[in-house]
C-alpha cells in the first residue's frame, strides 16, 4: 500500500496541520478520526486492513487528517462561544485548504483534469464531522459514510446555541431546511450512508430524527440500523465499512 505524509500550514488555524495519504489512485476519501483523534488513527486502529482491498486495487485513496476536538467540542471548561468559532475555523481549514490539496493530489495521481468529488468518512465523533461536512457542502463532498455519530450539538455544548452552533448541528439545520432547498437535489445525485448499532454506548436519538427528516424532505440517504449486539466500537465499524464501501464506491 502506497503511503505519503504531508504537512501544510493552515491560514485558518494558524498552525501546521498534518495529513497522511493511503493509496495510489481512485476516489478521494477524507477520513476524520474519532473524538480528539489524530491523523495516524486510520492506521493505528487498523482501519487500513479493512480498506486494503479497495486501496490496493486503486478504487480509493484515503486522506487522514487531525481533529482539534480537544480544543472545541471536548473542552467542557471552555467558553462555548469561542469553542464553536474555533471549530468553524477547522471547517474552513478543511473546505478552503485541505479540499483543494486533496483534489490536486487526486487529479495528479489519477491523471484527471477536473474537480473530483470527495467522500467523507468517520466513526463516532468522526461520523458527526463527516455527515456535517457532507450536508453543509454538497458542492465539495459527494459521498459520505457516517458510523455511530451523534448529530445534535447539544450533546457537546449543552443548552448554548447561536448561529455558528446552528450550522454545525445537523438535526437543527435539517429541521429548518425548506422542502424546495436546492441542496436536496444535490444530495439525491450523491450517495451517503448513516449507520447506527443498537448495542452498548450508541446514542440513537439524533440518527432516528435525521432518518425521519430525510424521508419528509425526500432525501435518499441510506440510514441503516444494526442489531442490539452491535456496539459503539471498532470491530463493528470494520464490518460496517466493508459492507458499505462497495455501494459508495460503485
Amino acid at each position: 500500500m502506497e503511503t505519503n505524509y504531508f504537512e501544510m500550514y493552515s491560514q485558518s488555524l494558524g498552525r501546521v496541520m498534518p495529513m497522511k495519504v493511503y493509496g495510489h489512485a481512485g476516489k478521494p476519501i477524507l477520513f476524520i478520526p474519532c473524538q480528539d483523534g489524530r491523523f495516524f488513527d486510520f492506521e493505528n486502529f487498523h482501519m487500513t486492513d479493512t480498506f486494503a482491498p479497495w486501496i490496493e486495487g486503486g478504487e480509493c485513496m484515503v486522506f487522514s487528517i487531525d481533529t482539534i476536538d480537544a480544543e472545541t467540542w471536548s473542552l467542557k471548561s471552555g467558553n462555548p462561544y469561542d469553542r464553536i468559532r474555533l471549530h468553524e475555523r477547522w471547517i474552513e481549514y478543511i473546505t478552503r485548504e485541505a479540499v483543494p490539496a486533496i483534489r490536486d493530489y487526486a487529479n495528479w495521481k489519477n491523471g484527471w483534469d477536473g474537480y473530483p468529488g470527495i467522500m467523507t468518512f468517520g466513526c463516532s465523533m468522526g461520523a458527526t464531522h463527516a455527515l456535517n461536512l457532507y450536508l453543509r457542502f454538497p458542492d465539495l463532498f459527494d459521498r459520505c459514510m457516517a458510523l455511530s455519530g451523534v448529530y445534535n450539538a447539544s450533546f457537546f455544548l449543552g443548552d448554548y446555541m447561536d448561529e455558528v452552533v446552528y450550522k454545525n448541528s445537523p438535526t437543527d439545520y435539517m429541521a429548518g431546511m425548506p422542502a424546495d432547498h436546492p441542496f436536496i437535489a444535490e444530495y439525491n445525485r450523491h450517495k451517503a450512508v448513516v449507520c447506527l448499532g443498537r448495542g452498548a454506548w450508541e446514542e440513537p436519538w439524533s440518527t432516528e430524527y435525521l432518518d425521519r427528516r430525510f424521508h419528509e424532505l425526500g432525501i435518499n440517504i441510506w440510514v441503516d440500523y444494526w442489531g442490539s449486539d452491535v456496539n459503539h466500537d471498532w470491530p463493528w465499524w470494520y464490518k460496517q465499512a466493508a459492507y458499505f464501501l462497495p455501494f459508495l464506491l460503485g
